[in-house]
C-alpha cells in the first residue's frame, strides 16, 4: 500500500464566488459552503483516514472540521498550507489591481512564480513553504490516505511542485474548483496523479455551481 494525499479546497465563499483576491483575509464559508463542507463529510465519513492536515484560515478550518467530527479526528495545523499572500491586492478585484498596479499586474499575470501580487508572495515562495509539509507527510505516513485541506491558489503549486510542471503556470495548467478533491498517490515512479478538481462526492445541485 502506498501513501495517496487527497488536496480539498475550502468550500465556497464570497470571494470565491465574485472572483475577488483573498489570501490573508480571513472570511468565513458562505451557507452553501458549509454545506460543501457537510456534503464532502457525509460522502467519505467512513473512509479510512490516516490523519487530517489543513491550512489555519477559517475558510480551511470549517470546511475540514465536519470531516474531523464525523471521524473523530483532530486536525494536524500547518503555516505552510495557507493561501497566498496577495499584498495589497487582498479584497480588491483583477481590475482594481490592474488600475491601481498596472506593472506589478502585468509581471504577475506573466509569471506568478517569480513576479507577486504588490506586497504579496511569489510561487517559488508557496512552494516552499508548502512542500515542508509534504515532505513531512511522507515521512510520517509512508501508506494510508492523508486529507490536506487548503486552498485554490495553494493547492495547484503543490500539485505543479509534485508533477514537475513548473510553478509559474500553476494558473494557467490547473483547475481547482470550490470543495473539489484532487488525488495524488505516491508510488514507486514519484508523484502520480489520480484525480483534478473532482466535485463527484457532491449531490447534483453542489456538484454544478461555479467554483472559481
Amino acid at each position: 500500500m502506498s501513501l495517496h494525499i487527497y488536496f480539498l479546497r475550502h468550500g465556497e465563499t464570497a470571494a470565491s464566488r465574485s472572483g475577488g483576491y483573498c489570501g490573508d483575509l480571513d472570511i468565513e464559508l458562505t451557507a452553501v459552503g458549509k454545506e460543501m463542507a457537510a456534503a464532502f463529510a457525509e460522502a467519505y465519513r467512513s473512509f479510512p483516514w490516516a490523519t487530517v492536515y489543513c491550512s489555519p484560515k477559517r475558510r480551511a478550518l470549517d470546511t475540514a472540521m465536519p470531516i474531523c467530527q464525523a471521524i473523530g479526528a483532530e486536525m494536524q495545523i500547518r503555516d505552510g498550507l495557507r493561501e497566498i499572500s496577495y499584498g495589497k491586492w487582498e479584497g480588491i478585484t483583477p481590475e482594481e489591481a490592474s488600475r491601481d498596479y498596472h506593472d506589478d499586474y502585468i509581471r504577475y499575470m506573466a509569471d506568478p512564480g517569480w513576479n507577486a501580487p504588490t506586497g504579496g508572495e511569489r510561487a517559488v515562495d508557496i512552494a516552499r513553504r508548502s512542500h515542508l509539509v509534504l515532505d513531512e507527510i511522507e515521512q510520517k505516513y509512508p501508506t494510508g490516505n492523508v486529507l490536506v485541506v487548503s486552498h485554490k491558489a495553494t493547492i495547484r503549486i503543490m500539485l505543479c511542485g509534485l508533477l514537475g510542471i513548473d510553478v509559474g503556470r500553476y494558473r494557467d495548467r490547473l483547475g481547482v474548483p470550490v470543495a473539489s478533491i484532487s488525488v495524488i498517490e505516491f508510488g514507486t515512479h514519484g508523484p502520480l496523479l489520480h484525480r483534478l478538481g473532482d466535485r463527484s462526492h457532491f449531490p447534483e445541485h453542489l456538484r454544478d455551481l461555479p467554483g472559481s
